[in-house]
């Protein structure tokens, strides 16, 4: 039974399965209407010469590899986007939408009834002929026309697909047909696992998809054991350790053999390389919350799609939250079958933690957290066990919220601090430029505080040595033209909103912060940027420390 159930999962997501078939049917219908004989003034038959008939075929089958390449590369962009802009976990969404795959079959099959028609029409014995199958080209016709009805609406299914609400309705969709009907009924209690109480190891390694008690239990009443898993639905197990336990119902009873119960562990529990839907409901909250985390990354930052998310994780968890949850155990005489499950707390804790340690900044996302908890202890009613997780999640919520979330009241009694650096550098002239705070200092490229103007001159002339200005990051232009650092601006390395420039043509010292010497003539002064151009100026020079930036402005 598990070998069929995971032949048939296999079959639902693999994409060559419907277009293969539709191949098969293509030939055999081609070669059924090859056979039936029409006359030439029937509406339904070609009224073209066999040369006209050839044509069209060849037409047809270059317009269908064509149009199938297009889909294919349409295909592979909203998998694509969907992967890196939502989860790479709804990837096998996309393969398992059946309207895809049907909309695939029919150019496929368009293509391969043309391109055998090719054979006969127009054709025989190596000849040409005037007879030829009338009714089978205007099939032809009739799958071309067909196939660009289903381009436009794979357009439009394509288009719609990808949004951000289709998808999380498909997640959602998905998830309460699993909790309705995939779900084993839990709740009952269960006995621990003995001291003496034998492993059985797994010989394979991957995530357990699905477990069948019915193949399990047999086997246990056969030896009258107890056996338990080790790992819940959707866990990953490795070869060579324990999948379950086994024991008697007394520590004097001799010890059972593991290798007995091998055969009916591969047989009951379907262990594969990724994670389904079949059993597994938090598979299917995994991907919403995915959407949620990736809305609320620094990348993206789009707070409403968490919200959305949240709004349909809501529905989910009220549907969890009328189910009977936890660990399921199965009894037939002496034999016991014991399968751990998820409680309705470990759900709100898969969902609930990343979202809440991702959006605790965000007051609409802590504010919709909130709401779906109210939602789940609407539904879940006197349920002290579901009370008391939703309670401790809420008190979690709202900590962290405080915490991360400054209210007003707090943000209005703050005093204002006066700067770290109200005053200029050591040596500045005051009157030359607005104090630069310490938190706006330069920074090195490795990222260090460029402490104090000769630190700075070091770097920018080759650490004391005599160096032309070209080895500067900085370039001048043509004259008329603004002059403006390489170093993006507000980057660290230059204070942000601040601009610099240097003469590229002649050699210079340390200026005179260290006391090496006094600058070349012309005026060293922040000076901002407000669209104005800085050229060289032919005036005194001065040392401008309270930016610790040297620019040429006009003096």
């Amino acid at each position: 039974m598990v070998g069929r159930d995971a032949l048939r999962e296999y079959l639902r997501g693999a994409l060559w399965v419907l277009p293969t078939l539709s191949v098969v049917a293509a030939l055999a219908v081609g070669a059924v209407l090859s056979s039936v004989s029409v006359g030439a003034r029937s509406p339904l038959a070609f009224q073209g010469t066999p040369d006209d008939a050839r044509t069209l075929l060849f037409g047809i089958t270059g317009t269908m590899i064509t149009i199938i390449a297009l889909l294919l590369g349409l295909a592979v962009v909203a998998l694509q986007l969907s992967s890196t802009q939502f989860s790479p976990r709804l990837l096998r969404n996309f393969l398992r939408d059946r309207p895809n795959q049907v909309v695939l079959s029919a150019f496929v099959a368009t293509f391969a009834y043309s391109a055998a028609g090719l054979y006969t029409v127009g054709v025989s014995g190596g000849s040409r002929t005037a007879a030829f199958p009338r009714l089978a080209v205007s099939g032809a016709i009739v799958l071309l026309f067909a196939s660009l009805g289903l381009l436009v609406f794979f357009a439009d299914h394509l288009l719609h697909s990808i949004q951000v609400d289709a998808i999380m309705e498909t997640v959602q969709r998905n998830t309460l047909a699993v909790i309705g009907d995939g779900l084993l009924a839990g709740g009952q209690e269960a006995p621990e696992v003995p001291a003496w109480a034998v492993p059985v190891l797994s010989r394979r390694s991957g995530y357990v998809q699905a477990v069948r008690p019915g193949r399990l239990l047999p086997c246990a009443a056969r030896h009258g054991v107890c056996l338990r898993l080790r790992l819940r639905v959707g866990e990953h197990v490795v070869a060579g350790t324990t999948l379950a336990w086994v024991w008697r119902a007394s520590p004097e009873d001799p010890a059972p053999d593991p290798h007995a119960f091998t055969q009916a562990l591969d047989g009951g529990v379907r262990i594969g390389f990724e994670r389904t839907l079949e059993q597994d409901a938090a598979f299917g909250i995994r991907q919403l919350v995915d959407v949620a985390c990736k809305a609320l990354s620094p990348a993206v930052n789009d707070p409403y799609t968490a919200v959305q998310a949240v709004d349909h994780l809501s529905v989910i968890f009220c549907a969890l939250a009328r189910q009977r949850l936890g660990t399921y155990v199965a009894r037939d005489g002496l034999g016991i079958v014991i399968i751990p499950a998820r409680r309705f707390g470990d759900y709100l804790a898969v969902m609930c933690g990343l979202i809440r340690r991702y959006g605790a900044g965000e007051p609409t996302v802590a504010h919709a957290l909130l709401q779906l908890l109210g939602n789940c202890a609407a539904v879940a009613g006197d349920d002290p066990v579901h009370c008391a997780a939703i309670e401790e999640q809420a008190r979690i919520i709202v900590s962290d919220a405080e915490r991360e979330v400054p209210s007003p009241r707090t943000s209005a009694s703050r005093t204002p601090r006066p700067s770290r650096c109200s005053r200029p550098w050591p040596g500045a002239d005051p009157s030359c430029g607005p104090a630069v705070s310490q938190a706006s200092r330069p920074r090195s490229a490795a990222g260090t505080s460029v402490r104090g103007p000769r630190r700075l001159a070091g770097i920018l002339t080759g650490f004391g040595r005599r160096s032309r200005l070209a080895s500067i990051p900085w370039r001048w232009r043509r004259p008329g033209q603004l002059k403006t650092s390489r170093w993006p601006i507000g980057s660290g390395a230059v204070p942000g909103g601040w601009r610099t420039a240097a003469r590229s043509s002649t050699s210079m010292k340390h200026p005179g912060w260290a006391g090496r010497g006094s600058p070349t003539a012309g005026t060293w002064r922040p000076w901002p940027c407000h669209g104005r151009e800085l050229r060289p100026a032919r005036a005194s020079a001065r040392v401008a420390g309270c930016a610790g930036i040297r620019c040429w402005a006009s003096g």
